[in-house]
């Protein structure tokens, strides 16, 4: 008989696949806002827009938060901050969007490798063997002008590393964790609520980016020179690209403790080749379809466990 109902485990996985979608459409408009402004500029008037955005709706759950809560999303908040502004600025100096995509997506690649080797995380089999194929299917769907060391690779890279590291802090931070002090006394930290963590999570990356924009950008072409264009995009970013993508992953990631989760997030550059296709007129030849391929076929892979459950659900 057919059981009705979600678990926890495939919305999160929907909503995974959602959010690659709103990164996607992310990447191609914060493409067209920096070459209207400068790229730091950019990301702190985003960024603090999605957080006051969010601040407004969640001011309940914001008001809540404790010391040690809100201190624990601050330290989300800074580290992605640090991701977020080297990414920006690959954008800025890259030459290859795709080669981007796929650099940064490494990050992804690299978080059940992080909580096996710093968090003692189990990962099974076929998270190994998915992120294996999600690698050459990355590789193929993005390096299609071949990979040249420059500037703006080393920002990917760099981001891709410190993404990573969010991931896996954000899903801790999304969920109770249990902490030993050092007087060995155990405590357990409550989940913060999604909206108020992704709340604060934008905030210190919007204050961190004005801060780096005043310190090495200059305000004053931009700002003399404003147009709706220019405008629209920063809207556009921090409602669709920013806060319903984050708070989306947020609340996905408090679906569940496991990190192997964020796998399925591999799938941005397919979505990203796909609207590059439509918004900039690009051809997708056939290393990019099979890289696609080989991406789909990694989330199957990956998901392996919750397909063969799902699957005797419905046939039995």
């Amino acid at each position: 008989m057919m059981k009705y109902g979600m678990s926890s485990s495939v919305k999160a996985d929907m909503m995974l696949v959602g959010v690659t979608l709103l990164a996607a459409v992310s990447w191609i408009m914060s493409r067209e806002a920096v070459l209207l402004m400068p790229p730091l500029l950019f990301m702190a008037l985003r960024f603090l827009l999605a957080a006051s955005l969010l601040a407004i709706v969640g001011r309940k759950p914001l008001a809540q938060l404790d010391a040690r809560a809100l201190w624990r999303s601050m330290v989300v908040g800074l580290v992605f901050a640090a991701g977020m502004s080297c990414w920006v600025m690959g954008i800025f100096t890259g030459k290859h969007v795709g080669e981007g995509a796929f650099l940064t997506s490494l990050g992804v690649v690299l978080v059940p490798v992080l909580g096996y080797l710093f968090f003692n995380e189990a990962q099974t089999r076929s998270t190994w063997s998915a992120l294996v194929v999600a690698s050459v299917g990355l590789a193929l769907l993005s390096l299609q002008h071949g990979f040249t060391v420059e500037l703006g690779q080393l920002f990917y890279v760099s981001a891709a590393f410190i993404f990573a590291l969010f991931f896996r802090l954000n899903t801790q931070a999304a969920n109770p964790s249990v902490r030993i002090d050092k007087q060995g006394v155990t405590h357990t930290d409550k989940a913060v609520p999604a909206i108020a963590l992704t709340s604060v999570v934008l905030a210190m990356v919007g204050l961190c980016c004005a801060i780096l924009s005043l310190m090495f950008e200059a305000w004053q072409p931009t700002f003399s020179h404003f147009s709706m264009p220019m405008l629209g995009w920063i809207v556009a970013s921090a409602v669709v690209g920013t806060a319903m993508r984050f708070l989306l992953q947020t609340y996905a990631q408090s679906l569940s403790t496991n990190t192997h989760g964020v796998v399925i997030l591999v799938i941005e550059p397919v979505w990203v080749a796909l609207l590059a296709a439509v918004w900039f007129g690009e051809r997708m030849n056939m290393q990019q379809l099979v890289g696609c391929v080989l991406i789909f076929a990694a989330l199957l892979i990956s998901r392996l466990n919750v397909l063969r459950a799902w699957f005797k659900t419905v046939t039995s």
